[in-house]
């Protein structure tokens, strides 16, 4: 897959197929659009093309609004798009001057000008340009004009699967990785950089790496524990992670901090993966250390036990 992260460096393609959105989490209601790009593209010798955006645009256009956390960083989505064997990403910089582009503009400038589209493929209820006005019944209107096909993946196919990145989002947020790895059709993962913390839990037996996500529009599972997998320099490791305050020892931040069974190695400043499997239990404030140490025993042995039941 060739990527693209400004649409001037994008040469005009015979036979582009061309779908657009956010694809936050790349779930399989945009995997059903994916193949639809991808079974088109063959039958007319051409090739896939998905226009996305960057930041999202409801973080450009309501600032002040911190509620939005998104699924997938922009490299998330990267890799899980060449998974899914797209031929090209375009990465469109959203910014408030792109966003008053009006949906005639989008399709003269972007699809026809810049892209050469030869068939646009796009889920059910899709809107673009400014204020959303583009519309199915837009394009449709548009596309014999300018030389392209429209095609309108049916309501039935999205609704069939019933999914939606909101629900993804909560079901992440309420511990529910059962249902949310279902949706998105792979496991939600946290990529940080290893930093170095006030080293609590080595003094009771539970060395922890403190993880920090440097991009502050990733979506992060509500607090507790869970049982995780780490990926540490394409090895992969059995764990559990905590999320919270750190009510015992007088916490203020929340922190992100993962016990790797089995492992001692040095890997501060390293980049590591986790893959979220199960919740275990909420946060709770303990009294002292001996107490915290005994809860992270259970810990340990309700996450080992999670994954002795996985490998049955």
């Amino acid at each position: 897959m060739k990527v693209y992260r400004d649409i001037s460096s994008f040469e005009n393609k015979n036979n582009a197929v061309v779908t657009t959105g956010t694809f936050d989490g790349v779930h399989i209601g945009h995997k059903r659009i994916v193949a639809r790009l991808k079974e088109v593209a063959h039958q007319i010798q051409g090739e896939s093309v998905i226009i996305t955006f960057f930041p999202h645009p409801r973080l450009v256009l309501f600032p002040e609004d911190n509620d939005l956390k998104l699924i997938n960083t922009l490299e998330d989505k990267i890799e899980l798009l060449e998974k899914a064997g797209i031929d090209h990403l375009i990465i469109i910089p959203f910014t408030k001057e792109f966003s008053r582009l009006s949906s005639l503009e989008f399709i003269q400038q972007i699809l026809v000008d810049k892209i050469g589209t030869k068939k646009l493929v796009i889920g059910y209820d899709h809107h673009f340009g400014k204020n959303r006005e583009g519309t199915f019944d837009h394009l449709k209107h548009y596309a014999p004009e300018y030389g392209f096909e429209v095609e309108e993946i049916p309501e039935q196919d999205i609704n069939d699967v019933a999914v939606s990145s909101t629900k993804i989002r909560n079901a992440i947020l309420e511990g529910d990785f059962r249902i949310a790895n279902s949706y998105l059709g792979h496991d939600f993962t946290l990529r940080g950089n290893v930093s170095r913390g006030d080293q609590i839990g080595r003094t009771i037996g539970y060395p922890t790496a403190n993880i920090h996500v440097p991009e502050t529009y990733k979506l992060i599972p509500g607090d507790g524990i869970y049982a995780v997998s780490v990926l540490v320099n394409n090895q992969s490791y059995k764990g559990m992670l905590y999320i919270g305050n750190r009510p015992t020892v007088n916490g203020l931040n929340i922190v992100i901090e993962v016990n790797i069974f089995d492992f001692n190695a040095d890997i501060y400043d390293e980049t590591i993966e986790v893959t979220f499997h199960q919740y275990i239990r909420g946060d709770k404030k303990l009294n002292g250390l001996e107490e915290l140490k005994a809860a992270l025993a259970a810990d340990e042995i309700a996450c080992r036990s999670f994954f002795n039941m996985l490998s049955r």
